[in-house]
């Protein structure tokens, strides 16, 4: 984006309760487009639930575009007797709590993934909180965990070199970096789809003229073959043309928020 804005951009990682500490700077920083958010699903759905935030994630932003998303991908150790996702589901709910689901901690993804796997197919499995997504897979692969859900760049190495079964992908469409692994819709758990997309947020307020020059150097640099080619090696579809507009990042935005926020609520998850 330095080129299209024909300056420097300063990239901070401000770590801290998933993302919120950083999030909240943003939300309280002057609207004049000098300080922006890469927010993605935890930031900007999930934290509103799961933590007591002192801003709003929809009133205290302006949307500026949806860069892409990420799905995940569900492994199991290879020593599992089931060759497909149905098979696994009629193993799991034939031996209701003799699995083991890996998570990267409470109110992650992956941890709402299993809840929402568990109330899909009636399926009942522990769910044990790891503190990242390298170690889960590793211990998968090692067998001592059943399974559990990564992201592709983590995941299809080990795929790839049988260590580990891959039995879906959260995404809507199959990914060009893993075409021989169905959707988990394609593989019989039929609309059950989730996406860790990134977005770019400005503060609440911040005027539509700078709103619309920070799209207009986003979408330019989601353009570039060299930006494309990499966040696809990673496992990332980057948003269409028609979805890379602040209106379109503001119907995506509440419509995840609609999906996800009653599911989380239900199971009462609350990060202390």
């Amino acid at each position: 984006m330095q080129t299209s804005l024909g300056q420097s951009v300063v990239v901070e990682n401000v770590g801290g309760a998933d993302g919120s500490i950083g999030t909240g700077r943003a939300a309280r920083a002057a609207p004049d487009g000098y300080t922006i958010v890469l927010g993605i699903w935890n930031t900007h759905v999930a934290n509103a639930v799961t933590y007591r935030l002192d801003y709003d994630v929809v009133k205290d932003f302006a949307p500026i575009v949806l860069c892409a998303g990420a799905p995940l991908v569900l492994v199991a150790k290879k020593t599992i007797a089931a060759q497909d996702l149905q098979g696994y589901i009629a193993w799991l709910k034939a031996n209701p709590g003799k699995a083991s689901m890996a998570t990267v901690g409470v109110g992650s993804p992956v941890h709402l993934l299993g809840i929402l796997m568990q109330k899909e197919t009636g399926a009942r499995f522990t769910l044990v909180p790891y503190r990242g997504a390298g170690p889960a897979v590793q211990d998968v692969v090692a067998g001592q965990i059943d399974m559990t859900f990564a992201n592709t760049a983590t995941a299809l190495p080990f795929a790839r070199a049988g260590s580990v079964k891959a039995l879906g992908l959260t995404s809507l469409k199959r990914l060009a970096a893993a075409p021989d692994i169905p959707t988990m819709d394609e593989a019989g758990l039929h609309g059950f789809s989730f996406s860790l997309w990134a977005a770019l947020f400005a503060p609440r307020h911040t005027p539509t003229d700078i709103i619309a020059k920070l799209n207009a150097a986003a979408v330019n640099t989601l353009q570039d073959a060299k930006v494309r080619q990499n966040l696809e090696a990673q496992g990332f579809v980057i948003s269409s043309g028609d979805r890379q507009t602040p209106a379109a990042l503001t119907v995506y935005q509440q419509a995840e928020i609609e999906k996800w926020w009653p599911i989380i609520k239900a199971a009462g998850i609350k990060v202390q």
